[in-house]
């Protein structure tokens, strides 16, 4: 499995208070429109009148690809398939309520043992993916939301667009837009930046306070870098190790996916598209020593899933390339310059901590050892300590 075949469920019509207000069309759904200021998040609340007695509480938002999706109330389980929304959800302070993952050890969550007060423990989140994703996870979940782009569903997890009408109208409403890359020929819709998927998360879960003060000390930590890079870019090679140690690696361009942010943050250069080599999401292969040796990147980023740190990257990858007979010959091997590039999926905080680990890494006379952010401010906003 790359990133990421369905099996059959039979469940009872459930969660009346959240619908789909789109219409399924031609495998997707329908683009509303979010309405006016006076419901949670800037929502719509409809022209209906009020019947005397009761408040109208609903509220609608609409993201592509799914459009508009309406809610009776603010979800309280929900569930990402990818770690990037799952960080999201847990910036907002919506921790407690998040039920699975697509696969564990692609979520950071470790990351969060650095927080006062934040923490998510993955061995207790279901993992989506069994050798595929049967329809049963998601009728014994019971969420109230599933935060997943409904085209990653059909296009990587191989359901069909059946599968998702018949979980959306039995279980709870798809709402999500695969962010992390922009490889993908399927992905013919809007994309969103990562604070552009954040912000629509925000107003599903009603939480605009939250969102903004991310959003604010996000501007603060990014000025404060980009005003302390040098002049001259560095050229980066972004790859995925084809085992330990390794002897060839899956290569991953930098583009403008979510998965890039701090490497875009840093104003790097792409090694690899600028030698037109081709990404692994879309079926570019492995590439060897020799390949690596002709675009000799000035810094090899290695991008793992897990506690990896640039200890790890040190012993197991950088002391085998110095010993090889062509790595050993590489710009960024001689000039000790391979450094840890981080996970794929990141969200708010997640990408705090990467962003500083490769400035860190790039940046050594800059940024060794200096933390970029403020833990516990962080924590202070996850926690609603604003």
């Amino acid at each position: 499995m790359a990133e990421d075949a369905p099996g059959t469920a039979e469940g009872p019509a459930r969660r009346d208070y959240i619908e789909y207000a789109g219409a399924v069309v031609g495998g997707g759904l329908l683009t509303g429109c979010t309405g006016g200021p006076d419901s949670p998040g800037g929502a719509n609340q409809g022209d209906d009148p009020t019947p005397t007695g009761t408040v109208d509480e609903s509220y609608s938002v609409s993201m592509e690809p799914v459009g508009s999706v309406e809610f009776e109330e603010v979800p309280e389980t929900w569930f990402p398939y990818t770690g990037d929304y799952a960080d999201m959800g847990v910036a907002l302070g919506r921790g407690d309520g998040l039920e699975a993952i697509g696969i564990r050890r692609r979520f950071g969550a470790h990351h969060y043992e650095e927080l006062p007060g934040v923490s998510v423990d993955k061995s207790e989140l279901t993992q989506l993916w069994q050798d595929g994703t049967d329809k049963e996870v998601f009728y014994e979940l019971d969420a109230d939301i599933h935060v997943v782009d409904p085209e990653f569903m059909i296009n990587r997890i191989q359901w069909d667009q059946g599968d998702v009408d018949e979980i959306g109208e039995n279980v709870a409403p798809f709402f999500g837009n695969t962010t992390f890359t922009r490889v993908y020929g399927w992905h013919d819709y809007e994309y969103y930046s990562m604070y552009g998927a954040f912000e629509k998360l925000a107003e599903v879960f009603d939480e605009r306070e939250r969102y903004e003060a991310f959003e604010q000390y996000h501007d603060e930590i990014l000025a404060d870098v980009e005003g302390r890079l040098p002049a001259e870019t560095l050229d980066v090679a972004v790859l995925v190790p084809a085992g330990t140690p390794p002897e060839e690696f899956w290569p991953y361009r930098i583009g403008s996916g979510t998965q890039s942010k701090h490497w875009n943050d840093l104003n790097v250069r792409d090694a690899l598209a600028e030698n037109d080599v081709t990404d692994a999401q879309v079926g570019g292969g492995k590439i060897d020593y020799e390949t690596l040796l002709e675009i000799d990147p000035e810094v090899i980023a290695i991008r793992l899933p897990g506690e990896i740190t640039q200890e790890w990257v040190d012993e197991n990858v950088t002391a085998h390339m110095r010993d090889h007979s062509v790595a050993s010959e590489l710009a960024a091997v001689r000039n000790d310059r391979v450094v840890y590039g981080g996970m794929t999926y990141q969200g708010p905080i997640i990408h705090l901590f990467q962003l500083e680990t490769a400035a860190q890494g790039l940046y050594p006379d800059e940024f060794g050892g200096e933390q970029l952010f403020d833990r516990q401010r962080v924590a202070d906003i996850v926690n609603g300590n604003i």
